[in-house]
Order: structure tokens, then sequence, then C-alpha cells
């Protein structure tokens, strides 16, 4: 009969984890962060550096462009009507590049834009992708032209189109930036992982809210991969949230459910006509449309036109309260040819849904909070791009290392 000590002996040495080892748990995360952050790097880098540049582009833009968008404004201030200024505007485009969109400023001294704009969907890349995009620009007091811009090619309008779509054809370049994104969101929640420690105390409060400068260079540059991802974790995950929703339409129903508390889609504005009538009226509709909207919001800070299209296309008007945000808003449909009202939705009439999903381009720029949301963003933007610089550095030092 076998002794109770023969049993013992023959029973195999329970495997402990050595002490500070890391768990099983811990290591699937290191490894998910090392090897996500390798396959998306440098696109997250084209995206985080893309955002910084594009941040800043009105600002900058109303100082490059400042003979194209401002004019002095005359002692008796009073703008032309829509009538006469399209002429100008489509003269200076081209009969072949009609104008589908019109901006206007409540803002004295500067120009009114009259855009052209179509698309070819069949193309791979951006450059293929717009036929045209150009801008016309309008003194609105006196009716001359101030200059017309090629935005195609605009640097701005390049660079938001490499944040896009990665100079790509939305349908193309678009999954890729979107789970990019994604991807950005996981190492986000591993990297937060990844920093907390395993004990609070003053030595590890040190190492992780604050840069060892005069370090070694690994030593700095494990900092600042730890340290500032850690000070811009939030805002860098509502970019990159809001970056999904522009990605994904099923992202960015979540975030309408999610807000709304419903699964019931907005509802959509009424199938409506202009009526043709046998006699035009005295003033054109186009104008009579733009003077109601004044009436109807006074205190616009600009108002957006899209021209009727067809005998019985509507003249879509758009009243924008704020100089750069565009969430907050109120929306009009006129008959092109009397001007008449036949559809009106207000801000304030839209669910907290519909409200988050506008909100969704002034978020994701830094708009909605004026100047100092810029400035979060664009240091936001500057870290996200630095993290894989950084993160590289990190594994290629180890990897040569080992």
């Amino acid at each position: 009969m076998t002794s109770e000590a023969t049993i013992t002996q023959s029973q195999p040495p329970v495997k402990r984890k050595p002490k500070g080892g890391k768990s099983r748990f811990r290591k699937v995360v290191d490894w998910l962060h090392r090897w996500l952050g390798l396959v998306s790097g440098i696109v997250v880098l084209i995206l985080g550096l893309t955002g910084c540049l594009f941040v800043f582009q009105d600002e900058i833009s109303n100082i490059t462009d400042k003979q194209l968008r401002f004019v002095d404004v005359p002692a008796q201030a009073h703008t032309l009507p829509i009538s006469t200024l399209l002429p100008v505007a489509q003269a200076a485009l081209g009969k072949d590049q009609p104008i589908n969109y019109i901006t206007t400023y409540a803002r004295a001294g500067r120009t009114w834009e009259f855009m052209a704009y179509a698309e070819n969907d069949s193309a791979i890349t951006y450059g293929g992708s717009i036929r045209y995009y150009r801008t016309a620009y309008v003194n609105p007091y006196t009716g001359a032209l101030t200059g017309v811009a090629n935005n195609k090619w605009n640097f701005f309008i390049v660079v938001k189109a490499i944040h896009w779509s990665l100079l790509l054809n939305t349908p193309y370049g678009q999954p890729i930036t979107g789970w990019c994104t994604v991807i950005f969101v996981l190492l986000l929640i591993t990297g937060l992982i990844m920093w907390w420690p395993k004990k609070w105390n003053r030595k590890t409060r040190n190492d992780s809210f604050s840069v060892r400068w005069k370090a070694r260079f690994k030593r700095v540059n494990y900092d600042l991969h730890n340290v500032l991802g850690f000070y811009s974790l939030l805002v860098a995950l509502v970019l990159a949230l809001t970056g999904m929703v522009f990605a994904f339409t099923w992202f960015q129903a979540f975030a309408y459910v999610a807000a709304s508390g419903t699964t019931t889609p907005p509802a959509q504005a009424p199938a409506l006509k202009s009526q043709v009538v046998a006699v035009a009226p005295a003033k054109q509709g186009i104008d009579i449309a733009f003077e109601k909207a004044h009436q109807l919001m006074p205190h616009a800070d600009r108002f957006g036109l899209s021209p009727a299209v067809g005998k019985e296309g509507l003249v879509y008007v758009n009243g924008y309260r704020g100089r750069e945000t565009y969430y907050n808003y109120d929306a009009f449909s006129f008959d092109q040819h009397s001007g008449k009202l036949l559809y009106r939705n207000d801000y304030k009439q839209r669910n907290a849904g519909e409200k988050l999903v506008a909100m969704n381009y002034d978020i994701h720029v830094g708009a909605i909070a004026g100047l100092p949301g810029k400035i979060i963003a664009f240091l936001a933007s500057l870290v996200s791009t630095s993290l894989p610089v950084t993160g590289f550095i990190i594994w290629w030092g180890r990897r040569r290392k080992r």
C-alpha cells in the first residue's frame, strides 16, 4: 500500500505566478496594445497630423484669403438682392458649372460665397471623385466680383480629404480611416489599463503624472507616451468617437438612439413641389425666400441657400446661429416662384439624438466650445500624432534589447 508521503511526492508541483509578474489579462492587454498600435500607427499619425492642421483653417484662411473674403463697408450698407449677385457669380464660374450653394453673412464686410460643386462617384481617388469645386466671392454691397477660388486643390480642403479618406474616394478610403479609428479607441482603453499603477504611492504618482525631462532619452520617450497619452485620453476619445459617427452609419444610428432614447428615426421633410405659375411675380422667388428667412431668424449669423433645380424644385435655406458652428440651425423650404414658405424645421423642435448628430462636426473640430475648444482639440490631436511615434520607439528599443 502506497504511503501518504509517496503520494504527496508524486504530485506535480503547483506553478505559482512570480511575485510582481503580470497576469494573463495584462499580458493580453499588452499584446493587443502593441500589435494594434503597429497595425494602425501610420494611419493614426496621418489622422492626428491632418486634424491639427485643419482645426484653425477658418482663422488662417481669413488671413491668407483676406482679399477674397473681406471688403470695405460703404456708408449706407445695404446688400443687393440675391438675384442680382447670382448672375455675376455664375458668369465668373461659367455656365457649365451651375451654382448649387450660396453662403451669406450677417457680419458686415464679408463677401458672399457662391459655390459650384459636382462629384464623380465612379472614381477611386480624391482628385477623380470631384468634377469641380469652385467658389466665386462677390461684394454684397456693390455686386463686384472679388475673385474665384478653386477649392478642389485648396490646401485645407486637401488636408480634410486626407483626414476623411486618405485622398481616396469616400467608399474606398473612409473604411480604412474608420476602422483605424476603432483601433485607436481600443488603444486608448488598453493604454489606460497599462498606465494604471498597481499601487498608488508617491513614486507611482510621480511616474504616472510627470515627465522626467532630465532622464535618458528612452525614459523621456516612455514618459511622453505614457503621461501625455493619459492627459489627452478623454478628449482624444471624444475626437475618435465623433470620427466614427462620420465613418459608420451604424455608429451614427447608435449615437442617435443613445441620445434620443428611441429607435424611431427622425421625421423626414415632406415631399413638396413648387407651383408653376403662368405669370411670374414682380420680385424673384429666391429674393422673397431670403427676405422671409431673415424675418423669421433676424439674429442669424449666416444663411446657406440652395437654389431651386428644375421648374418644380424648392429653394432651401438654413439659418445658422453662430459664426462657425453648424449644429444650431433652422431649416426652411420655399416655393421658387412665389417665395412662399412651405416647410420649417426648427432646431428647438429636434430631439436629443438629432441635436447630438448635428453637433458631431462641431464637437470633432472643437468649434462647439469656441476658440478654447479648438485649442484643446489641436493639443489632443498633436498628442495623438505623437503616440504612434513614441510607441514605435518603445517597441523598437525593447526588440533590439531582446
